[in-house]
């Protein structure tokens, strides 16, 4: 069975697929329903034409059989489903085949995280780090995407992130001497902590309720702060700098920080971020394109053009 990155247009294919997104839409001809198909190689629009309100009953995260021919609509393949059914016991299916993971080792990112952790020798940001990456927690952190759909969106996205934000952070602070390595650090692995709170689900990750009223800036600003009340003289100067630094990791008011980068650290953070995240999301979206063939992926809504993929 084909994945979607090898479907090829014009011919027939019968495989399985994750269900996205599903909707019953109105047509000229009456009603069908539209999908978004995916697997661990990407996803795809398909349609199924003749819509039956008895049998056509489905919900995301179903994993489902077709058959369908392989067309193109703008550009882009698209499914033209014939025959649809959910998946029995007897179909065997494995479902790391409908999971986007990252392609690096996960112990080998563990080590590399706490390699950082040994790194700070500040003993107040220390303890704090302790304090927040609990087992609990980290089973939480380690697992999660960094995002839904735009970067490092697959499991363990979100520690992939992570180091690599570090890693061009302790980059950086090897340049400019200035930069006080470790409250930088320390912020680059604590800025999305909030996530975990933000972002819920196991296979179909999705954004908790918390998350969209609060948001992760927020959240994680709520949890540096309720820690650093479990640790004795925590210097006020220190407690400020790291929460500006993840309160303004984002850059921009109008993409959510609260407050625009004022020192040093929070400008270096600020920059590995949008690296760490542009870098990944236009490499996904080149890799998960699936208008063969062009040169070019679709226009994309949040890159603000279309993507040469040669």
């Amino acid at each position: 069975m084909k994945n979607i990155l090898q479907l090829q247009k014009g011919e027939k294919v019968i495989s399985f697929f994750k269900i996205s997104s599903y909707s019953i839409k109105n047509g000229r001809n009456g009603d069908y329903c539209d999908f978004e198909l995916s697997d661990n190689s990407g996803k795809i629009s398909a349609k199924k034409w003749d819509y039956n309100p008895t049998t056509d009953i489905f919900q995301k995260g179903d994993i489902v059989k077709i058959e369908a021919k392989v067309d193109e609509f703008a550009g882009n393949l698209q499914l033209n489903i014939m025959k649809i059914r959910k998946t029995v016991e007897s179909d065997n299916i494995d479902i790391s085949e409908f999971i986007r993971v990252s392609s690096r080792n996960l112990l080998e990112m563990e080590s590399e995280f706490k390699q950082f952790l040994d790194s700070i020798t500040n003993k107040y940001l220390r303890k704090l780090l302790d304090i927040i990456f609990t087992k609990e927690n980290w089973e939480k952190y380690s697992r999660i995407p960094a995002g839904i759909s735009w970067h490092h969106a697959y499991l363990h996205g979100l520690l992939e992130h992570t180091l690599e934000i570090a890693k061009i952070c302790d980059l950086m602070s090897k340049f400019h001497q200035e930069i006080n390595r470790d409250l930088l650090i320390s912020a680059a692995l604590l800025h999305d902590f909030g996530k975990i709170e933000e972002i819920q689900g196991n296979i179909d990750f999705s954004y908790s309720d918390k998350g969209k009223l609060v948001g992760h800036i927020v959240l994680v600003s709520l949890i540096i702060s309720e820690n650093i009340k479990k640790i004795d003289n925590f210097p006020s100067e220190l407690e400020n700098q790291l929460l500006h630094l993840v309160l303004s990791h984002q850059g921009k008011l109008e993409f959510a920080s609260p407050v625009v980068p004022k020192t040093l650290e929070a400008i270096t953070l600020y920059h590995a971020d949008e690296l760490s995240a542009k870098t990944n999301a236009y490499k996904n979206a080149i890799s998960m394109a699936n208008n063969s063939e062009s040169n070019w992926t679709q226009f994309i809504r949040l890159a603000e053009t279309d993507l040469y993929k040669k």
